[in-house]
């Protein structure tokens, strides 16, 4: 490790003489370091993670660190003008934080519907990644998702113990802005498909799903219960692939234009499984940062 921060050390005293020979020798050291820290065990998720940066490092360096989990961070300040035909690719979307809308009651026993904090119970395979679609300019900028990695099953915690799954997603997304260029403070947003968590192949405990077990797992007088009774027992019954609405909000806070590349944070909202129309989803609310390129068609 000290060997590696002498080539540190001496790619930022080679700066002033050869800025090109000391910016590719500090991008190996870091990557060097970055590896390192893998190795090591040390604390990878402080360090911010550049596209240089990921390019030098094998799969052996990156297996088991997380790092296939988290997206590219971008440096500079600089403006990408949306022209022609462009795409967007290696879109990336990484969340931070999770919380869900609750009904929260204060200690005049008055009730109100809050964004509660979660614990995140999936392993580190919520990232979306891979991600293209076309871009269109003009006076404003238009990004419509078309394909890659765009959904992933994950579960968060409730501080009361309740756990929460949901399919974090932006399934046909058709995000829009105002004006022309990607810059820092640039933000776009708009709406997204969410399908259900489950397929309608999922079967569940009694063996009963949406295109194959069974219709019921209840006797015909377990059925007959009364109006209520079997109201509960029609939404257990009868499954339903429920697709919603969800809306998201990019903000823009870096640019490299040289290498085509955006990133910034994101909010987006969504709604929870409801277990094939059996339960009533909960709003879920992801906010992390998201990373993408620019190229020409």
């Amino acid at each position: 490790m000290k060997a590696v921060l002498a080539l540190a050390m001496g790619a930022a005293a080679l700066a002033p003489s050869q800025p090109k020979v000391a910016k590719k020798m500090a991008s190996d050291a870091a990557a060097a370091v970055l590896a390192g820290a893998t190795v090591l065990g040390g604390p990878v998720a402080a360090h911010a993670i550049t596209s240089d940066v990921r390019n030098q490092l094998s799969y052996e360096q990156v297996k088991g660190t997380g790092l296939a989990n988290r997206c590219n961070e971008v440096q500079g300040k600089d403006s990408i003008t949306v022209s022609g035909k462009m795409q967007m690719v290696d879109f990336c979307l990484e969340p931070k934080t999770w919380q869900v809308e609750e009904e929260v009651a204060n200690k005049k026993g008055d009730v109100t519907k809050q964004f509660v904090n979660t614990k995140l119970m999936t392993r580190q395979t919520y990232t979306l990644d891979g991600i293209s679609g076309k871009l269109e300019g003009g006076g404003g900028i238009t990004f419509t998702e078309e394909d890659g990695i765009d959904y992933a099953p994950t579960t968060v915690q409730l501080p009361g113990g309740e756990r929460v799954p949901f399919l974090f997603t932006i399934k046909e997304l058709v995000a829009k802005g105002s004006g022309g260029a990607f810059k820092p403070g640039y933000e776009f947003g708009g709406s997204f498909k969410v399908p259900s968590y489950r397929t309608g192949l999922f079967l569940d405990p009694k063996g009963r799903g949406m295109t194959t077990g069974y219709d019921q797992a209840q006797a015909l007088a377990a059925s007959q219960t009364g109006l209520d009774g079997q109201a509960e027992l029609e939404n257990e019954i009868n499954k339903v692939f429920d697709v919603f609405d969800g809306t998201i909000e990019f903000a823009v806070s870096n640019v490299n234009a040289a290498e085509g590349e955006v990133g910034g944070v994101f909010v987006s909202s969504q709604a929870s499984d409801t277990d094939l129309g059996s339960k009533t989803p909960k709003k879920v609310l992801s906010k992390g940062i998201f990373y993408g390129r620019v190229v020409k068609e």
